[in-house]
């Protein structure tokens, strides 16, 4: 396995999309973002991120 990290804290993720950590807890809490849940940890998988940002994109073309 490689040491590429698949998963990001939230203060990782919250820095990642550049947003409050404030904010990511609301889109947490409400669903709206992907995470997983590991004991009490909350993680960010990058790759369903990735995919989230990509369907928040509006506008752009004509």
């Amino acid at each position: 396995m490689s040491n590429a990290k698949i998963n990001l804290s939230r203060k990782e993720a919250a820095e990642a999309l550049g947003i409050g950590m404030s904010k990511l807890w609301s889109l947490t809490v409400s669903g709206e973002i992907p995470h997983i849940k590991v004991g009490r940890r909350v993680l960010y998988p990058i790759a369903e991120l990735e995919r989230w940002v990509r369907k928040q994109i509006k506008g752009g073309q004509r």
